[in-house]
């Protein structure tokens, strides 16, 4: 990422520097895995830092703070796919691999939400947008989604917790 030039906004070059930080926070974490030659743990912080920038590179701009925990996420997931399919081929060398993997990905998201702020969340969705049926599930899923911004949140637990309430 290139400095901003003289004449750049202050939000451009605020936007800047929480990118910095990031960048700088990253490698730190890959030099620090590397001193203590934890093989994983660099793998893991190596794909971040590639998957980020590649993502950066696709949208020919610096990722916003969203987008980054969307590729995190999105590692994340991935990881979960293949811990899967190896469990299926009996590779558990393989699983373990990838497990450890999500732990160190898991380390650059914010805080899981619990099924209790889900179930909470749900229910205030449901009230806010006065929905009665499973027809009006899409309007909750969003209302649900913006009231737990800045935590993860499983889609899929959501989902179930929304149809349970609206049947």
């Amino acid at each position: 990422m290139t400095q901003p030039t003289s004449g750049t906004s202050l939000s451009v070059m605020g936007k800047w520097i929480i990118d910095m930080a990031l960048e700088k926070t990253l490698t730190a974490d890959i030099v620090s895995a590397m001193k203590a030659k934890d093989q994983n743990k660099l793998t893991a912080l190596r794909m971040l830092k590639t998957a980020l920038t590649n993502k950066s590179i696709e949208k020919g701009r610096a990722l916003e703070d969203g987008e980054e925990l969307q590729v995190v996420s999105t590692l994340v997931k991935q990881r979960k796919d293949a811990i899967e399919q190896f469990t299926k081929g009996g590779r558990q060398d393989l699983a373990d691999k990838e497990q450890a993997e999500i732990v160190v990905l898991n380390g650059y998201l914010p805080a899981s939400a619990s099924d209790e702020e889900i179930a909470a969340a749900v229910s205030a969705a449901i009230t806010e947008t006065g929905a009665t049926s499973a027809k009006e599930m899409g309007k909750v899923m969003k209302a649900v989604m913006a009231g737990l911004a800045g935590k993860t949140v499983d889609g899929k637990k959501v989902s179930e917790a929304v149809k349970a309430k609206l049947a």
